[in-house]
């Protein structure tokens, strides 16, 4: 009887093969650049990570008082933005694409809990900045969190609470899913654009 190493094992080589988990060639269609946006929406995340990291080991009286501080406040703002609209780019690109064909349910949704995620995730970020704009975003935020019944245990007037959330809990989150969502496109390939005889017999039926 195989050890669970070995099983573990089997079952990763049976899902992701080393020449689908890191392919040393792509279909041709890749070449739109609707299919660059997941790719600089993981870039951003990865400026994300690393500025965020060094802001977190700083702290708020470095970002708040030295320039260089207020260098990577400003890098770690913007990759967030880019984040954000290069994945929403993305999402919406895959959904005119129908890219759920092929037995890719799971990668579309993947992405979409991902965003979901990220919002809550960027939330915490403003309101542990430590200053007007958090203290503004937190005091308006805290009547739509008890509005739904969560501000018992999500509060945003509490700094270390939302600090913690935003530096631990969520990001762990989404590098996750991220990371599985990353998994099942090498798994299931890159979704194809829809043939164009599909949307000619569309059309003609309509």
């Amino acid at each position: 009887m195989s050890s669970w190493t070995v099983r573990v094992r089997e079952f990763g080589l049976r899902n992701l093969p080393p020449e689908r988990l890191l392919p040393d060639s792509q279909p041709a269609y890749m070449a739109s650049a609707i299919y660059l946006f997941g790719a600089l929406t993981i870039g951003a995340l990865v400026t994300i990570i690393a500025s965020g990291t060094i802001l977190a080991l700083k702290g708020p009286a470095w970002w708040h008082v030295q320039s260089i501080g207020h260098f990577f406040n400003s890098i770690h703002l913007w990759s967030v933005e880019l984040f954000f609209f290069f994945m929403v780019i993305h999402l919406w690109g895959k959904f005119w694409m129908a890219a759920w064909r092929g037995g890719r349910a799971r990668v579309w949704m993947t992405g979409a809990v991902a965003f979901v995620i990220a919002i809550p995730t960027a939330f915490t970020g403003y309101v542990s900045q430590q200053n007007f704009d958090s203290q503004w975003i937190a005091t308006q935020g805290k009547d739509g969190m008890n509005s739904l019944g969560v501000g018992s245990f999500f509060n945003v007037l509490n700094v270390g609470q939302m600090y913690s959330y935003h530096i631990f809990l969520f990001p762990v989150l989404v590098i996750g899913i991220v990371s599985l969502h990353i998994l099942l496109v090498r798994r299931h390939g890159i979704v194809p654009p829809i043939p164009l005889a599909d949307s000619v017999a569309d059309a003609a039926a309509k």
